[in-house]
């Protein structure tokens, strides 16, 4: 019998979690409790005041792998006003270049790497300059399985996404979605939040918000309450976390307010760059603070202010050179606040037609192994007047042919390159990708 409470006690605990943690991230999780309690960092000089009804919660997506611990390579931080029941979503880009402790200064994604969950917690929270209260970590592999085991969700495919390479993802990978309202299976899910766009991370960000909504929706329906056995089977190796159940209990009462209210988002304010074939986003630092303080409806003090001046001046002069930093895009990046229908808008104002290269924005992703290879490509094309959002290297290096994928109406824009390349149909009239092969140089 002692066996038996037991369990029964545990699985409670994964159906609370299930429900919050879908509700503002994007997949299922799940966990045992592993104690509860949070760190002060050095938020405490950081001049931001949290009021008490506050909750910090950082949501860590990590890809984890057989020959090393992997990446962070999703990651936010989940405020939560337990008064009026609201919460916001900030999303920090992968690639954010920041001071790590003990390893210098490093794209976030790479705390993990360097010290797992603590060591990131560290890191977010030395950024933000407010406390984490819990960490919530989900394994990424999983996430096939989980929203299958949903049934899938209902989602708004905001226009189309086609591309095929028959030398990708150890046989082939295709991503093959229309625009509108679509009914998503796990493999198309992943689809959706794994398709790369011109507007790089900052693109990729958007569709993990707008797909977080459509699990929000999914979770608080009906329907979703015969699949919860299985969807906890499903998660329980899959997640860690440090919440305690009173907590996940607390938070599970505030989902059908926090639906009603809407979950704004926001993407960490910032800039792109790039240093050779390495992208980085590059943190408004006073921006940060003053985000992070307008969420919880409050203001930076004098000191607090003085002290975001000082961390501003200490990351600049941090800088590497050789660095090229990008157009500044933070209206179009989301650095505000925003919600479904700002991202309707500005998918309903996409150009249907690009007069110029200036207005196609392109990613750049080296696929070859050559060094430096879209660091060069990046100043021939602006060379041309096209507008580079960014560049990185690709989970490859052996890919043999370059491939551009645009929309078809772009095609002219793209002839005379001064390289061999095939001409793909795909993604936007004012976006581009370009995968480098072997064949560049």
């Amino acid at each position: 019998m002692r066996v038996r409470r037991r369990r029964r006690r545990n699985f409670t605990r994964l159906y609370i979690l299930l429900g919050v943690l879908l509700a503002i991230f994007a997949c299922t999780v799940a966990a045992y409790c592993t104690g509860s309690g949070s760190q002060e960092p050095a938020a405490a000089q950081s001049g931001i005041e949290r009021p008490e009804e506050y909750l910090h919660i950082m949501v860590m997506g990590v890809d984890r792998r057989s020959d090393d611990a992997g990446r962070s390579d999703t990651l936010m931080a989940v405020t939560v006003n337990k008064t009026a029941g609201t919460a916001q979503i900030l999303s920090l880009p992968r690639d954010t270049r920041v001071q790590i402790e003990g390893n210098g200064y490093d794209k976030i994604n790479h705390a993990y790497a360097f010290g797992g969950s603590k060591l990131t917690r560290k890191t977010v929270e030395s950024l933000l300059g407010v406390p984490m209260d819990y960490y919530v970590l989900i394994d990424v592999k999983a996430f096939e399985r989980i929203i299958d085991a949903m049934d899938g969700i209902d989602i708004d495919v905001e226009k189309r996404m086609y591309y095929e390479d028959p030398w990708d993802d150890n046989g082939g990978l295709v991503i093959d979605l229309y625009p509108g309202m679509q009914h998503l299976t796990g493999d198309k899910a992943i689809q959706y939040v794994r398709y790369r766009d011109g507007e790089g991370d900052i693109g990729r960000i958007g569709r993990q918000q707008h797909f977080m909504r459509a699990v929000v929706e999914k979770m608080l329906s009906p329907g979703i309450l015969p699949k919860l056995p299985q969807l906890a089977e499903e998660i329980c190796s899959a997640v860690e976390t440090d919440m305690s159940v009173s907590e996940m209990a607390s938070l599970a009462r505030l989902l059908p307010t926090i639906r009603e209210h809407g979950m704004e988002s926001a993407m960490l304010p910032g800039q792109p760059a790039y240093l050779e074939d390495i992208s980085y986003w590059l943190p408004d630092i006073m921006a940060v603070r003053e985000l992070v303080a307008a969420q919880m409806k409050t203001e930076l003090t004098g000191s607090g202010r003085e002290y975001a001046e000082e961390l501003k001046k200490q990351y600049e002069t941090s800088l590497p050179q050789g660095l090229t930093i990008l157009s500044d895009r933070q209206e179009n990046a989301g650095a505000g606040t925003g919600s479904a229908e700002t991202a309707e808008q500005n998918t309903a104002q996409r150009k249907e037609k690009a007069n110029s290269p200036e207005e196609i924005s392109v990613l750049i992703i080296n696929d070859s192994g050559i060094n430096g290879a879209a660091a060069r490509l990046a100043e021939r094309l602006q060379g041309r007047g096209f507008n580079v959002t960014g560049v990185d290297t690709g989970r490859k290096n052996d890919r043999a042919h370059t491939i551009i994928v645009t929309d078809s109406s772009n095609t002219d824009w793209f002839y005379g390159m001064p390289f061999p390349c095939t001409i793909m149909a795909g993604g936007e009239p004012d976006e581009a990708v370009i995968y480098i092969g072997q064949d560049y140089e």
